[in-house]
């Protein structure tokens, strides 16, 4: 069961949902919040099921000026803050091994934030037609790449490639007939995160 919390970051309060659960957890961040993203996002759900069937902690979380997020929105700035507070929150928490997944917008936070204190990163269909990737170079620990091979925020070719150039090793599954917002395919995002972990 997630729990309704609040914890701080950068002089705000961030709210989140989390799910306790072992030495295990995952932080997972949301789409553009411009655009009506939130935690509440549907696939963003979906990951944080899946990694609670695996008996991991969640936190997924509203990125400052979102919902009852205080502050404004950083254009993905002050957000890269945000989530190394909510990896401290699962820290404080007793999690040893932090996976850090994000979906669309969340996916390009994090590619910015890095790997420090990070086991795993997961992108879901990072947005690569739509946000500057340019200055990520190396993500030594991106482990699984998703994207739909109908994406328009995400061609798929682009995605494969810019996946090799981030982490070599990291899988990258396309799914087939399927665009940015998984639209009849969340049960298969879900299998494959879960197959992974």
């Amino acid at each position: 069961m997630e729990n309704t919390i609040f914890f701080p970051s950068g002089g705000f309060r961030l709210k989140g949902l989390y799910h306790p659960g072992g030495e295990k957890g995952a932080v997972i961040t949301h789409p553009h919040p411009l655009y009506g993203g939130d935690m509440n996002n549907i696939v963003v759900e979906t990951l944080a099921m899946a990694y609670q069937r695996k008996g991991y902690a969640t936190l997924r979380f509203n990125f400052r000026g979102t919902g009852d997020s205080g502050g404004s929105h950083d254009n993905g700035v002050g957000e890269r803050e945000d989530v190394r507070a909510a990896c401290a929150f699962l820290m404080d928490e007793g999690v040893r091994e932090i996976d850090l997944a994000g979906y669309s917008f969340g996916a390009w936070v994090n590619a910015h934030t890095g790997c420090a204190g990070i086991e795993r990163m997961v992108m879901v269909s990072p947005p690569v037609n739509f946000l500057d990737f340019a200055d990520v170079a190396a993500i030594p620990c991106l482990t699984l790449v998703i994207g739909g091979d109908d994406d328009e925020f995400g061609d798929a070719a682009r995605i494969r490639q810019m996946a090799r150039h981030w982490s070599p090793r990291a899988r990258c599954e396309l799914i087939a007939e399927t665009d940015h917002f998984y639209s009849g395919a969340l049960r298969e995002l879900e299998e494959i995160l879960a197959q992974s972990l």
